[in-house]
């Protein structure tokens, strides 16, 4: 099993604030820190500092961790044409001494695209299927071979596919509920598959939907890393639990239940065994309060050494 801790910075969080909490995951023994790709804040609130982008925070994080896992939960294909992202994951990867793990979705958050002038087609899967296929095309593509592409959205021309990522294979994550494409469009391109925000009955039908896409195209299930990314509040006591609670905006009565991860070492290891029997190999704590490193000191110090590798 491995643990990663997952951040939304554009709820209100600088760069400094992410390069602390990333140390800090890295000190206290977390496997990976990753953010959201996001440029305008969800809900109400004080809209400052302002976003920051994804990929340019990436690459300064790469140069000040030394061994934690970094990457994106997920980027839109709206954002960055798939030649550029391409160019950017593979120079990270490279800064970050092979690192970095591209989580890659469809996109979502309409307003968003409004407030920065990005198109938001309608219809994105097939832009996904296409970019997945390009990225991945891009850096399988041997040294002294040129690549081209001809799909229904994305054109390339004797690209000369550099630079190249210092993996062998860039870790590509693709995660949703859709009932079809996206399992399939996993099956076909991704090393992982994660299913977020949803109770265990439905982690399991969605896992049990991208194993049998797997199986329908001849590949190995097993072969497929399996995760979930779940809110999260950690602490020894309901006072602590009700005080974090508070500073996101919530409560503590409305944050239990069978979705979210909550309470102490004991709690927490119930909940991850649950997920673990279901196949889930990774797990994302999501902590949105990126300021209170205590939250996250406890979830190391307390927390991660009781659950299972």
């Amino acid at each position: 099993m491995e643990y990663c801790v997952f951040t939304e910075p554009q709820q209100g969080f600088s760069y400094d604030d992410q390069l602390a909490f990333a140390q800090s995951a890295e000190r206290h023994g977390f496997d990976g820190f990753f953010r959201s790709d996001h440029y305008l804040r969800m809900g109400p609130g004080d809209p400052l500092p302002g976003p920051t982008d994804a990929w340019t925070t990436l690459a300064g994080l790469a140069r000040e961790t030394s061994r934690i896992r970094l990457g994106t939960l997920v980027s839109s294909v709206t954002y960055r044409t798939p030649g550029v992202l391409a160019i950017q994951v593979a120079q990270v990867d490279a800064m970050s001494g092979g690192r970095v793990e591209l989580g890659l979705g469809t996109g979502w958050f309409e307003e968003e695209h409004r407030a920065y002038g990005i198109p938001f087609p309608p219809k994105r899967f097939a832009l996904l299927e296409e970019q997945l296929e390009l990225i991945t095309g891009l850096w399988q593509t041997p040294v002294d071979e040129a690549y081209s592409f001809d799909g229904a959205h994305y054109r390339l021309e004797q690209a000369p596919a550099l630079p190249k990522p210092v993996q062998s294979r860039v870790p590509v994550i693709v995660g949703g509920g859709g009932a079809r494409r996206t399992p399939a469009i996993a099956a076909r391109f991704a090393t992982e598959f994660n299913i977020g925000f949803q109770p265990e009955s439905v982690v399991a039908e969605k896992f049990d939907g991208v194993r049998a896409a797997c199986e329908a195209i001849g590949r190995d299930p097993q072969t497929l890393k399996l995760s979930v990314a779940l809110p999260t509040l950690a602490g020894g006591s309901d006072d602590v639990l009700s005080r974090r609670a508070e500073a996101i905006g919530t409560d503590l009565a409305g944050f239990r239940g069978d979705t979210n991860i909550t309470g102490g070492a004991d709690e927490i290891l119930a909940k991850v065994e649950r997920l673990r029997a279901l196949g889930a190999e990774r797990v994302y704590f999501q902590l949105m309060d990126l300021r209170d490193l205590d939250h996250l000191e406890f979830l190391g110090a307390e927390v991660l050494p009781h659950l299972p590798r």
